[in-house]
């Protein structure tokens, strides 16, 4: 079977998180800015902006609450953002309520629109030989962020991204096999623990034998440990959601 060239960078994608000391230059920025601008959007209600931080200190305190050295060091920062509020204005304009963009299906239509410009954004980024790291660490604490920002309500920054030109390349990490998360008509439940086996010895070598940072791990190993653990001050986002006009029906 031939492999599209599409294709091949869709299943060599991986994450970089070590970037040259340098910018996106402007043909860049634009270029991955277009494919943003590109992406499918819900109904046509287009409810996503991007904040590109350039700020060095700016980039410092989200770096402090990101707790992760690499965030808005090298490369470009930016923060992709639900933004219901230039809909807002327009209605406003019109002489028309906003009572609708308050419900929680058009936060989830506009979730939808973001994550998806930002997904185009990825994969414009590596046809262009760049790098990236999707940044959900800025939930950490949310608040700052939106204030650091001047974010006004009835938006939503969702998550980061980092891009820049690679310092390195790592390893392809290996993914879940298909049975076990693609189906047929209806979900099926085979998540019995002897299943995921080959896979966690899969995983257990890639951790062992990767360039950096190798350690003894699993898939099932991960999920044990990573979501029973205290997650810094995430469980405060539905209330700033509902800070934020959000999701109030």
């Amino acid at each position: 079977m031939n492999i599209s060239a599409t294709e091949e960078l869709l299943l060599q994608r991986h994450t970089v998180r070590s970037f040259k000391d340098q910018t996106l230059t402007d043909e860049q920025y634009t270029r991955l800015m277009e494919a943003a601008r590109f992406a499918p959007t819900s109904e046509f209600l287009q409810q996503c902006s991007i904040i590109r931080v350039t700020d060095s200190h700016l980039r410092e305190q989200i770096r402090t609450i990101c707790h992760l050295d690499y965030v808005g060091a090298n490369g470009d920062l930016l923060v992709f953002v639900v933004d219901m509020y230039r809909n807002h204005r327009i209605r406003a304009q019109l002489g028309l309520a906003d009572d609708g963009l308050r419900s929680t299906d058009l936060f989830i239509q506009a979730m939808e629109d973001t994550l998806i410009a930002a997904q185009n954004v990825v994969i414009a980024a590596e046809s262009m030989g760049l790098g990236s790291v999707y940044l959900g660490s800025i939930q950490n604490d949310i608040r700052p962020i939106i204030q650091m920002l001047k974010l006004p309500k009835l938006t939503f920054p969702l998550v980061g991204l980092q891009v820049g030109v690679p310092e390195k390349r790592t390893q392809v990490k290996p993914r879940m096999p298909l049975p076990l998360r693609s189906f047929e008509n209806q979900y099926q439940d085979e998540f019995n623990l002897q299943n995921f086996a080959e896979y966690d010895a899969i995983v257990e070598t890639y951790y062992g034998q990767r360039d950096s940072n190798q350690r003894i791990d699993s898939f099932t190993k991960q999920i044990a440990d990573k979501i029973s653990r205290k997650r810094f001050k995430r469980d405060d986002i539905l209330a700033v959601i509902h800070e934020q006009g959000f999701c109030q029906y």
